[in-house]
C-alpha cells in the first residue's frame, strides 16, 4: 500500500510509538499494558503517515513532527477501543485479535481509551520543544477540535442516535465527515502546519483529507457488506445488524463504488499544488480506493 517514502514514515512511527507510550512497570501497569496492546500491534497507521508526508511536502522536519504523528495514532486507537465496547458497537475483534474489552475487561477498556486520549496531548506537549510555538498551538488545536464534539465525538453521537433509523445521504455525509473524516483531515492539516505550509498548501491538505476521508468511509461500507471477517480482521455485517444507514444501503453497491471513485479523484486533484513530489500520496489514494481490507 505504501511507497518507499511512506514506508519510511511508517517505520519511524512503529519505532516511536512504544517509546512515547507510558512505561508498563508502574502501579498502573494494567492500563499501560492495555494502551500498548491497543496501539502497537497492527493497523495501517494511515493518519500518522499522512501527517508526516504533508510535513515533508511543506518543507518541515519529520523527526520533530513524530510526537504529533504518534499522538494522532493514540487518539485513533482510543476511538477504536471505545467503539468496540458493548455499549457502542459490541465488537469482539479488532485487527484479528480480541478487542481490548475482551482482553482486559470493560472497566480497563474504558480507562485504556481515556488514557490514550489524554496521553496523546501529553506526548505532544512533552516533545515539541524544537517546533515553533505557533505551529504547536495551531496543530494541537486542530487535533483537539477534530477529536472532540465538533469532530469525531460528534460524529459518533450522530451514529449511535441514527441506529434503527433511515437517514438521508446528506445526513450520512455529515455523520461520516465527523466520525471518520475529521481525524483524517486533521492528520493532513497538522502535517501542513508543522511543515510551515503556505495558505494554499494548507487548503490543499485540508481538501485532500476531506475527500480521502469520504472515499475511505465509502470503501469501508462496501467491505462491511462484501468482505469476510478473516480478511478484515474484524466482524463483518455489523452495520446491517445494528440497522445503520450506510453508503451501500442508501446508494447500492455500484453507485457507492462510483461515488468513492469520484471522491478519490477529487483528493488527487487537491494535490496538484505539490506537483510530482506528491506521487506517493497519489498512489496511496488510489490504493485505498482499491483495497480489500
Amino acid at each position: 500500500m505504501y511507497t518507499a517514502q511512506l514506508k519510511a514514515h511508517l517505520q519511524a512511527v512503529e519505532q516511536a510509538l512504544p517509546v512515547y507510550l507510558p512505561q508498563i512497570d508502574r502501579p498502573w501497569e494494567t492500563v499501560a499494558d492495555g494502551m500498548h496492546y491497543a496501539c502497537t500491534d497492527g493497523g495501517k497507521r494511515l493518519r500518522p503517515v499522512l501527517l508526516l508526508e504533508f510535513c515533508r511536502l511543506c518543507g518541515g522536519d519529520i523527526k520533530a513532527a513524530l510526537p504529533f504523528a504518534c499522538a494522532i495514532e493514540m487518539i485513533h486507537a482510543y476511538s477504536l477501543v471505545h467503539d468496540d465496547m458493548p455499549c457502542m458497537d459490541n465488537s469482539p475483534l479488532r485487527r484479528g485479535k480480541p478487542a481490548v474489552h475482551k482482553q482486559y475487561g470493560e472497566d480497563m477498556a474504558l480507562l485504556v481509551g481515556d488514557g490514550l486520549l489524554t496521553y496523546a496531548f501529553e506526548t505532544i506537549l512533552s516533545h515539541a520543544a524544537t517546533v515553533p510555538a505557533d505551529r504547536v498551538l495551531s496543530a494541537t488545536l486542530e487535533l483537539a477540535q477534530s477529536a472532540g464534539v465538533e469532530g469525531m465525538v460528534g460524529g459518533q453521537t450522530i451514529d449511535l442516535q441514527s441506529e434503527g433509523h433511515t437517514i438521508t445521504i446528506e445526513q450520512l455525509n455529515t455523520l461520516q465527515s465527523l466520525k471518520t473524516g475529521a481525524l483524517l483531515k486533521a492528520a493532513c492539516v497538522m502535517g501542513a502546519i508543522l511543515g510551515g505550509a503556505s495558505a494554499q498548501q494548507k487548503d490543499a491538505a485540508e481538501m485532500f483529507g476531506k475527500e480521502l476521508g469520504r472515499a475511505f468511509q465509502i470503501v469501508d461500507d462496501i467491505l462491511d457488506a462484501t468482505a469476510d471477517a478473516a480478511t478484515l480482521g474484524k466482524p463483518v455485517g455489523a452495520d446491517a445488524a445494528a440497522e445503520k444507514s450506510t453508503y451501500v444501503t442508501l446508494l447500492g453497491l455500484d453507485e457507492a463504488r462510483k461515488t468513492a471513485q469520484k471522491h478519490t479523484e477529487a483528493a488527487l486533484s487537491a494535490l496538484d499544488i505539490f506537483g510530482d513530489d506528491a506521487a506517493s500520496l497519489r498512489q496511496l489514494a488510489q490504493t485505498l480506493q482499491d483495497r480489500c481490507y
